[in-house]
């Protein structure tokens, strides 16, 4: 988590300019020069330039026409990971749920205003859907990022909506400031969110947070479709596991 306090003047055009054209080869799943260049309105010769020099350094690569990101990424992204303590602490006990309710576990944390998925487990019969460990999401748009958005201080709350907006995953996803923030206070009275298609059709979503010296740290979730994530089951076997796990979590993240 962090605020956000940067001096425009102080950004160095070159480094977003790589930057822009590294989130647009995962956009575009890949593209040539031409393609980005378009894309994100650059000349196409200094494009070029950008890509080869990115291809020199090992962070990309090319079949001679179609770039494409390299594995260089994961090994930076599985880096960065480890070295949160959170994730060693909550790996082992998010396979015991997904074990025990067969359905997909999640831990989101947020950083830079956006929810990071950091350790994500499968049940036996879990669900395939277009999610992975280190993906980015918009906060509002899951039971796990508004958990966490109930939690955070007014002020940062505000900034995230104020940067990232409210964008539409699909027509169930909570577009209204006020209509979200009436929902966030219910969530921060009772510790629980719930997310009913509001990303992916078909699935629903249950959250709740967890701590650490008082401050949320992340939260962790479980998903399932619509016909086995009925309220009843939720309630009766979901909720209480997931709470149990949590206060295991802020206890070892804690302590350990």
């Amino acid at each position: 988590m962090g605020d956000d306090n940067t001096n425009p003047e102080t950004l160095v055009k070159t480094a977003q300019t790589t930057f822009r054209i590294i989130e647009a080869l995962k956009t575009l799943d890949g593209a040539t020069v031409t393609t980005i260049a378009n894309h994100l309105d650059l000349p196409k010769s200094s494009t070029y330039n950008y890509l080869k020099t990115l291809e020199h350094e090992g962070y990309i690569v090319s079949d001679g026409q179609k770039y494409e990101l390299g594995l260089r990424f994961l090994d930076l992204g599985a880096y960065a990971r480890q070295k949160k303590g959170l994730y060693r602490v909550a790996k082992p006990e998010l396979r015991t749920v997904a074990e025990e309710t067969g359905e997909l576990v999640n831990l989101l944390v947020e950083e830079n205003g956006l929810g990071t998925f950091l350790v994500r487990e499968r049940g036996p019969d879990a669900v395939n859907i277009d999610s992975y460990s280190g993906q980015c999401i918009h906060l509002h748009t899951t039971a796990l990022g508004k958990t966490i958005l109930a939690h955070l201080s007014p002020e940062w709350r505000n900034k995230i909506i104020n940067r990232h907006g409210l964008p539409p995953k699909t027509d169930q996803t909570i577009t209204d400031r006020e209509t979200l923030l009436d929902e966030l206070e219910e969530i921060r009275q009772n510790e629980v969110a719930y997310d009913r298609e509001e990303r992916i059709k078909g699935l629903h979503c249950v959250a709740v947070p967890i701590f650490q010296n008082d401050r949320i740290s992340s939260a962790i979730s479980v998903s399932g479709p619509i016909s086995r994530m009925d309220e009843e089951q939720i309630q009766k076997n979901i909720l209480p596991q997931l709470r149990h796990v949590a206060n295991i979590i802020e206890l070892n993240q804690t302590y350990s």
